[in-house]
This record gives C-alpha cells, sequence and structure tokens, in this order.
C-alpha cells in the first residue's frame, strides 16, 4: 500500500537530502557580536583611595576597595547580621516577583524549543468522511446511470511537509527565540538582584528609623522632665513664664518630628511585607540594630571588563541586540527563493471497513518554488526596519552600559564621602554632647541663661540623628556598590544562592 511502501523508502531520503542541504547552507544575515565596552581601567574621573578614612565610631572603620575582586555571590551576608540574611532569603523565597520572572523564563525556553521543531519535517496524520452527492451532469454521459448518491466517502492518510531551510532564515528564527530566553534568564537574575538590594536597603532604613523615633523619644522625654521642673519653679518664682514658654516650645518642636518618623517606619516596614512576599498584617520582623549591622571593610571592586559580562542588565541588551540581529537575517531570507517539499499518502473508499484495501490507495509529491516578486515594498521596508531595530538595540547597549559604570562610580565616590560625612558628623556630635554638658553646669551655677541650655539641646538632637542618619547611609551605599558592580548573579548561580 502506498503509505507502507512509498514513503518508508523515498521519504527519508529526500527528507534527509534536504536537511543536508539545509545545514550546508550559510544565514544570510549579520552575525551577532557583541559591541566593545569603553576602554577604560577605572569608573571614576580621579583614582579612589586606596580606603576610606575611620572614625572612632560604631560603623566608622575604614573600607578598603579591593581592585580586581569579584562581588560574592551572597553579598549580603557580609553585612553579618542572621535577622538580615533570613529576610533576604525569604523574599527570595516567596516573592511573587520572582515566580513571575521564574514563569516568564520558562515561557521563553519552550518558544525556543518550538521553534526548533522548524527545523524539521511536519508529520500529520488525518482521517474524515465525507457526505456528498454528485449530480448526473458532474458525472457526463459516460455515469449518467452510475449512482449519484448521497454518499460517504471515508478517508485516512498521512502528510509531510518541509521547508529547505536554503538561506537560514529559519535557522535565524530559532536564534532569535534563543535570544529572548537569553533575555528572560538575565532578567529573571536582574529580578534577584534587585529584590536583594531592595530588602537589604529597606531593613537598614528601618533600623535607622527606629533608633531615631527612639533618640528622639529619649530626647523629648528629657524635655518634659526639665519642662515639670520649670513650671514647679516657677509657681515658687524661682523661673520665669518666658523660661517656661521656652521648653514647652522646644518640647513641642521634638515631639512634631516624631509623627513623619513613625509614618516613614510604617511604610518601610509595609514596603519590607511586599518585599517578602507576605501582607503587612502577616509582617514578622525581628528588629534589627545598626550597631550588629557589621559594616563590610574589603570592598571589591570588579574590573570595568567584567562588569559587562556579569551585570544582569547589560546582558539582557546583549541579548536583546542578539535577537534584533537575527531578524534583519530573517527578513533578508523573506525576500529570497523558498522551497518546499510536501507528500501525501492514504486510502479513500465507500465504506470504512475498505480503507486501505487494495485499489483505494492515494498518494502526491510536490516540490514547490516560492520567488516573491512585488510586494509593494513590503518586505524591502520590513528588512529596512530590522536594520533599524538592530541599531537602537546597539545604542540601547551602549547605553546600558554607560549607566552601569556611572552606577559603580556614584556608589564608590558615595563610600568615599559617606566615610568622611561620618567622621565629620561624629565629630559634630561629639562637641554638641560636650556642649551640652557644659552648658548644663554652667546653667547649675547660673553662669547661662535657661535658653542657651535649651540651644545646646537642640544641637545635640540635630547631631544625634544626623549620625544616625550618616552609618545608615554607608550601609546602604555600600549595598548599592554590590549590586552596581553586578551583586554575583550570574545565571544558573543565582538559582542556587536563591536556595541556599
Amino acid at each position: 500500500m502506498i503509505i507502507r511502501t512509498f514513503f518508508p523508502v523515498l521519504a527519508p531520503r529526500v527528507l534527509a537530502g534536504g536537511l543536508t542541504l539545509a545545514l550546508a547552507a550559510c544565514a544570510v544575515g549579520p552575525n551577532y557580536h557583541r559591541p566593545d565596552a569603553p576602554a577604560v581601567e577605572r569608573y571614576t574621573t580621579q583614582p579612589l583611595p586606596a580606603q576610606t578614612v575611620a572614625t572612632d565610631t560604631a560603623g566608622g572603620d575604614a573600607q578598603q576597595f579591593l581592585q580586581g575582586r569579584d562581588v560574592p555571590q551572597r553579598w549580603w551576608s557580609e553585612f553579618g547580621n542572621e535577622e538580615l540574611n533570613r529576610r533576604v532569603q525569604l523574599a527570595l523565597a516567596h516573592s511573587p516577583t520572582i515566580a513571575a520572572a521564574q514563569a516568564s523564563l520558562r515561557e521563553a525556553e519552550e518558544n525556543a524549543r518550538a521553534a526548533g521543531g522548524s527545523l524539521f519535517p511536519s508529520l500529520d496524520a488525518n482521517a474524515g468522511a465525507t457526505r456528498e452527492k454528485v449530480s448526473s451532469t458532474q458525472l457526463g454521459s459516460a455515469g449518467a446511470a452510475a449512482t449519484t448518491g448521497p454518499f460517504t466517502v471515508y478517508n485516512a492518510g498521512v502528510s509531510v511537509g518541509y521547508v529547505f531551510d536554503i538561506f537560514g532564515g529559519v535557522r535565524r528564527g530559532i536564534e532569535a527565540q534563543s535570544a529572548l530566553a537569553d533575555v528572560q534568564r538575565a532578567q529573571l537574575d536582574a529580578t534577584y538582584l534587585i529584590l536583594a538590594t531592595n530588602v537589604v536597603t529597606a531593613s537598614l532604613q528601618e533600623a535607622s528609623l527606629r533608633e531615631q523615633v527612639r533618640a528622639t523619644e529619649e530626647i523629648a522625654g528629657s524635655l518634659r522632665k526639665e519642662l515639670d521642673i520649670a513650671q514647679k519653679q516657677q509657681q515658687i518664682g524661682a523661673k520665669s513664664l518666658s523660661d517656661t514658654l521656652a521648653v514647652r516650645s522646644q518640647l513641642a518642636t521634638t515631639e512634631a518630628t516624631l509623627p513623619p518618623l513613625r509614618k516613614q517606619l510604617s511604610a518601610t516596614q509595609n514596603q519590607l511585607a511586599t518585599y517578602l512576599g507576605v501582607t503587612p498584617a502577616q509582617l514578622q520582623l525581628q528588629p534589627i540594630e545598626l550597631v550588629d549591622v557589621t559594616l563590610p571593610q574589603d570592598v571589591p571592586v570588579s574590573l570595568p571588563s567584567k562588569v559587562v559580562e556579569q551585570r544582569p542588565d547589560i546582558r539582557a541588551s546583549s541579548a536583546q541586540l542578539h535577537a534584533a540581529t537575527t531578524q534583519v537575517g530573517v527578513s533578508i531570507a523573506n525576500m529570497l527563493p523558498q522551497l518546499t517539499l510536501s507528500g501525501s499518502g492514504g486510502s479513500q473508499a465507500l465504506h470504512s471497513g475498505d480503507l486501505f484495501s487494495a485499489g483505494t490507495g492515494a498518494w502526491s509529491l510536490g516540490l514547490g518554488l516560492l520567488q516573491p516578486i512585488f510586494h509593494g515594498g513590503e518586505l524591502l521596508h520590513k528588512k529596512r526596519a530590522a536594520q533599524a531595530a538592530m541599531d537602537a538595540a546597539v545604542a540601547d547597549w551602549q547605553q546600558t552600559v554607560l549607566t552601569a559604570f556611572q552606577n559603580v562610580a556614584d556608589s564608590l565616590q558615595a563610600l568615599d564621602f559617606d566615610a568622611q560625612g561620618l567622621a565629620a558628623q561624629n565629630t559634630a556630635e561629639q562637641a554638641a554632647s560636650k556642649r551640652l554638658d557644659l552648658t548644663r553646669t554652667q546653667y547649675q551655677v547660673g553662669a547661662v541663661d535657661y535658653l542657651s541650655l535649651l540651644d545646646a539641646e537642640r544641637q545635640f538632637q540635630q547631631s544625634r540623628i544626623a549620625l544616625i542618619q550618616a552609618r545608615a547611609a554607608r550601609l546602604s551605599d555600600t549595598a548599592a556598590l554590590y549590586a552596581a558592580l553586578g551583586g554575583g548573579w550570574q545565571g544558573a548561580n543565582a538559582e542556587v544562592a536563591a536556595k541556599q
């Protein structure tokens, strides 16, 4: 029969020859090459110092810049805080943004595998029944006496189709889908990195706000005691109403700073809940104290060339450029001749039981050639559009690299300035504390008035809050540098780190 004899003998030979021809053919269009990164050896205009300045306060250790060292994979553990590590791991395990990015990657990978099927012949089985009635006019005089129906025609068979990828258009399409999968893979790494960075910085912000609230409450408590003393002294005539009002005003001003701080603290905690994949009502956090967060002293500074390779956003941009490059080849291949092979074999009968019996076999074999001639300029303009998209992707890649280098430079300079700022702020806080102690002593002996004491307390309050903010800023900018350098999230390594 046709199915058993024709296709097993002829089809494999024809299709094997077609595959050989297709694989031997070259693919039209440009091949992807990643553009050259800027030829620089450092990120900043002036070389950075070997290390930052040190101060004699908590979180004031000097940080050394280790040139050419890569960022550790689980970089957040460098801060030496178990609660911080726990929060990051919870976020990586439960955040919906991670689940969405993982699903997008699976989708892209399946699309790439599906595209790979275009290189192989398609084989389909078909079966059906058709109810027909043929007029005697259609049969002609020779068949005038024949039965015109109605009758049923049963058919069953297989069909084969194959497109010879002579100019590589199919392979370019597969290459494009593979590049799009690479885009999603890099974007998943970026999602890991961004989420981990957000959790760390939000946690440090929360710790800073907790300390600011606590410090402000302590200062307000001290002012309440002073107000109580001033009121009692006023009643016996030892203090004037002006002194009492001055204390009351200072207390009210201090208390007025508490609601905004508490509001910001609540908003930060709610944001942390979102990062960790729970509602604010479900959030369970152990408090983090800034003094319990270790400032990494050895700070890696990857080479610029390494940053281009490991930053997820740059890798995603490279993959986008790869996909855009392949589309130029696809558009060119669509303008060239297309050779297709089709064949079918089966059986037709008036009774289902007669299918595949003698005399019911039918087959067909066809070879088609299609050469586009005139499409109103459609194919030409599509090729030009693909070339323009490739040019845009090159520019996007260049901009992504420039932005990455800017991020690293900003973070490196921020660490240097943060260290200087923390040292200055520590000096200011110590001076304000000594001045407050001295002013209190002078006030007790009557050497200064009450307004001088209140002014010293106000300056001490401001310097204490500013010192807390400076400590937190230095820790946060260190985390920002780890993220700017790529955070050690490279391909499969990201999945491993996320599960640890």
